[in-house]
């Protein structure tokens, strides 16, 4: 009982505390500061592509973005659970 509350706890921690350490800066995220990084190194650099799709609003990139980590952690784990069954399965016989 004692280890799942300190568990708990430091869930609790890791999901409350990011909200502090920024101390309200805001956070641009790593796509933003490669495109400034690219254009100090090479002004007159000229992007190879366009995307395909340009999501209408911040919220729908990020809808996207999770459901695409979440589709790709499903698939990894439904492939860690079908080889450990095999593994099971192959010691049972």
């Amino acid at each position: 009982m004692k280890k799942t509350l300190i568990l708990l706890a430091m869930v609790v921690a890791l999901v409350v505390l990011p909200f502090f350490v920024n101390h309200g800066g805001e956070y641009g995220g790593s796509d933003g500061e490669a495109e400034s990084q690219i254009q100090v190194v090479a002004p007159h650099y000229e992007p190879w592509f366009q995307p395909l799709y340009e999501p209408a609003s911040g919220e729908i990139e990020s809808l996207l973005f999770t459901l695409q980590g979440s589709i790709g952690a499903a698939v990894i784990f439904y492939i860690l659970g079908y080889m450990k069954g095999r593994q099971r399965a192959g010691d049972r016989t």
